[in-house]
């Protein structure tokens, strides 16, 4: 019997916001969209989502980017979870972590939000934080600029290059994530890189 997992790519809506650190997790699951040459289709749920698989015939995965802003993730993703009756256990967040460094990635089950207020708002609609969370790490901004200010700033040229990368590996983690459970995509994910 497959399970149904709904992956939830954390941003803002509008093209301004497209390219920001902020809007991260939309783009790693327009790359997991692009991969199944899924297109997303609007859903009363306020998001877009294309429904799909990790394989074929392996879990069913709903992949989902938010019509709301980022601070008020929690509403859509719960209607979400309830409409494809989907437990919070299959729930995978993807957001940007300021607290960990660019091109990186760490997953984890549950825990705090980090001051993280769009994992806050899903965390308190659920009515748990025990959901997976895929952190796709920004970095903290240089000098004395404001962090509110650097999630909404577009990524640096520089970073832009190491980008295709980051949310192809972000991708991988997601996949390997539902297909192979949290500690095998930890163990590879959470490696230094060769």
């Amino acid at each position: 019997m497959t399970t149904t997992w709904l992956v939830v790519g954390l941003g803002n809506p509008g093209p301004q916001y497209e390219l920001t650190r902020h809007n991260i997790g939309q783009l790693v699951v327009d790359e997991l969209a692009d991969r199944r040459h899924e297109r997303f289709k609007a859903h009363k749920a306020n998001a877009r989502v294309a429904e799909t698989w990790v394989r074929p015939g392996g879990d069913k995965v709903v992949l989902a980017k938010l019509n709301s802003f980022m601070n008020v993730s929690g509403g859509p993703t719960a209607n979400l979870a309830k409409f494809y009756g989907i437990d919070p256990a299959h729930v995978v967040i993807v957001h940007d972590e300021l607290d960990i460094p660019f091109d990186t990635i760490k997953l984890k089950m549950g825990g705090g939000h980090g001051g993280h207020n769009g994992v806050r708002d899903v965390a308190k609609a659920l009515g748990t934080p025990e959901f997976s969370r895929v952190r796709v790490g920004i970095g903290r901004p240089p000098g004395r600029q404001d962090a509110a200010d650097w999630v909404l700033d577009p990524f640096s040229a520089a970073d832009r290059k190491a980008l295709p990368m980051l949310l192809s590996d972000a991708a991988d983690a997601v996949e390997q994530l539902i297909d192979e459970g949290l500690l095998a995509a930890q163990q590879k994910h959470h490696a230094p890189r060769a």
